[in-house]
Parts: C-alpha cells; sequence; structure tokens
C-alpha cells in the first residue's frame, strides 16, 4: 500500500473514532511528531506502530489496509 494512501486512512479512522492527534499519541506512546508525521505521509509506520494504532482505534489491520 502506498504511504500517503496509508496515511489519509490513519487520519480518517483517527478523525472518525473521535480522537485528536494528540490523544492518540498519547494512548498509542507514539510521540505528536511521529504522529504527525505518519498522517502527512513524511514517515513511514512499522508494523508495531501500526498494530498500536489499530488496537486504539478499535479496528482491525485489514480494515486499515484496506482500498475498497
Amino acid at each position: 500500500m502506498e504511504n500517503l494512501q496509508l496515511a489519509q486512512r490513519i487520519r480518517a479512522f483517527r478523525k472518525l473514532k473521535g480522537f485528536t492527534q494528540q490523544e492518540l499519541a498519547k494512548q498509542t506512546g507514539i510521540s505528536l511528531a511521529v504522529l504527525g508525521a505518519i498522517e502527512r505521509g513524511n514517515r513511514h509506520a512499522d508494523d508495531q506502530i501500526l498494530i498500536k494504532i489499530v488496537d486504539v482505534l478499535g479496528i482491525s489491520m485489514s480494515e486499515l489496509k484496506s482500498l475498497e
């Protein structure tokens, strides 16, 4: 999956679930700067980070990576 598409989906799910960047960063243990860079597509999110994000957002990895 292209990095920018994944970034857009992370941002969309975060907003859909009612999280601010700061709240999601705190609950996942990811710095706000790193989360912001991931959502802008400037930084690649490794699997460990993605697992933390989907766990906090209450979605599956397949939902996050789905192109449909």
